[in-house]
């Protein structure tokens, strides 16, 4: 069984940052690439930033130059800092990772206030 907890998460206003965690518990085979999605009511879940094993990165068009991922594979953890925060950023933001499967935390809510 693997789980999932993101953390981080909550209200902040526009201009503001946060730093989102997320850390894999379980039997976990190698976890090769780790990655952020976001959602907001009516719209299909979204890709945000992802990181390979090897720390290669990759991210929305929306969030360069302002969210940067990283990760920390001794403790199968990934963190989302997300700066100079815009209304349109607010959503729920959902961690995953991909082994032989995928596997996604319950999601954790950000709102940007303007």
């Amino acid at each position: 069984q693997v789980q999932l907890v993101e953390s981080g998460g909550g209200l902040v206003q526009a201009g503001g940052s946060l730093r989102l965690s997320c850390k894999a518990s379980g039997t976990i085979a190698r976890i090769n690439v780790m990655g952020w999605y976001r959602q907001t009511p009516g719209k299909q879940r979204e890709l945000v930033a992802q990181i390979t094993r090897s720390d290669w990165t990759s991210y929305a068009d929306s969030v360069k130059g302002r969210f940067t991922i990283s990760r920390d594979n001794a403790m199968n953890t990934v963190h989302l800092q997300m700066n100079s925060l815009e209304p349109e950023d607010t959503a729920v933001y959902y961690c995953t990772i991909y082994t032989t499967m995928t596997y996604w935390g319950q999601g954790t809510q950000v709102t940007v206030s303007s």
